[in-house]
């Protein structure tokens, strides 16, 4: 059985500042260790399980964070962008379930760091007329693979927010979420623990687990972050805008909504 552990820094135990989150701040380096030992927390917990192969991606910011000399030697790393998946990077329907790492809520959220893709591009998010974050997103995606998430840990925000979505999955609530950057959290070996138990469990749900379907075409509709960016976004031709920050399109797949959110973000980076 092989299981794809998709991991972000957000959720990870003991991150509440933006400075944990970005490369070339010392504090990342903590946080980046941090989420290597919750990655491997998981990677543990499958194997535990009955996991026959485990690969993890890196999916948070350029997706290069894990440490791969402290990652667990029997799993595969997926690392660097840009992805055609994007944070499900490496997904294929040869996967028997994916299991979310380290995930915030959606943007606008009170979860700690909320935010849904690029904070400083997009408030939110709507597919087929669902609000969904990142992990409703790529949930979607691996749902349209006929991957069911199994197993995701992160604040209680996000817990909250994503178990409708995912009804036999089993979470692991790392910290609560006092303000967007304040937390009280489990201490990094509890929280650790948590995880690995909660993927070991989560092994046992796979055969009764449901991927979470969301048929096509699909209909997005995007709040960008300001008018500046609709404007740019709305430069696609694919694109139609609803009003001064709103904006929709239509795409075959969850696939190829998520690749167009995707360049979204990255033309962003003309307005920096």
């Amino acid at each position: 059985m092989r299981i794809l552990i998709v991991t972000d820094i957000e959720g990870v135990a003991g991150v509440v500042h933006p400075d944990q989150t970005r490369e070339g701040h010392a504090e990342h380096e903590k946080a980046r260790r941090w989420m290597t030992c919750e990655a491997n927390a998981a990677v543990g917990g499958a194997f535990d399980g009955g996991a026959t192969e485990v690969w993890v991606a890196d999916s948070h910011g350029g997706y290069r964070n894990l440490l791969p000399d402290e990652l667990d030697a029997r799993a595969r790393l997926i690392s660097g962008k840009p992805r055609s998946l994007g944070m499900m990077g490496g997904l294929s329907a040869e996967f028997g379930a994916a299991m979310l790492v380290g995930f915030h809520a959606r943007g606008e959220a009170r979860g700690v760091l909320a935010h849904t893709i690029n904070s400083a591009a997009f408030a939110r998010l709507w597919l087929n007329g669902s609000e969904l974050g990142e992990a409703g997103l790529y949930g979607a995606l691996a749902g349209e693979m006929g991957v069911p998430v199994i197993m995701a840990s992160g604040d209680d925000v996000f817990v909250a927010e994503t178990r409708p979505l995912f009804p036999h999955c089993v979470f692991a609530a790392t910290k609560e979420a006092v303000g967007r950057h304040s937390a009280i959290s489990l201490s990094p070996e509890a929280s650790r623990a948590a995880i690995r138990a909660a993927a070991r469990q989560a092994m046992s749900v796979i055969h009764s687990a449901e991927p979470l379907s969301m048929q096509g075409p699909i209909q997005a509709r995007l709040q960008a972050r300001t008018p500046a960016h609709a404007d740019l976004f709305c430069q696609w031709p694919a694109l139609d805008r609803v009003d001064g920050v709103t904006l929709q399109f239509c795409a075959a797949s969850v696939e190829h909504a998520v690749r167009m959110i995707n360049c979204l973000s990255a033309m962003a980076a003309a307005l920096r």
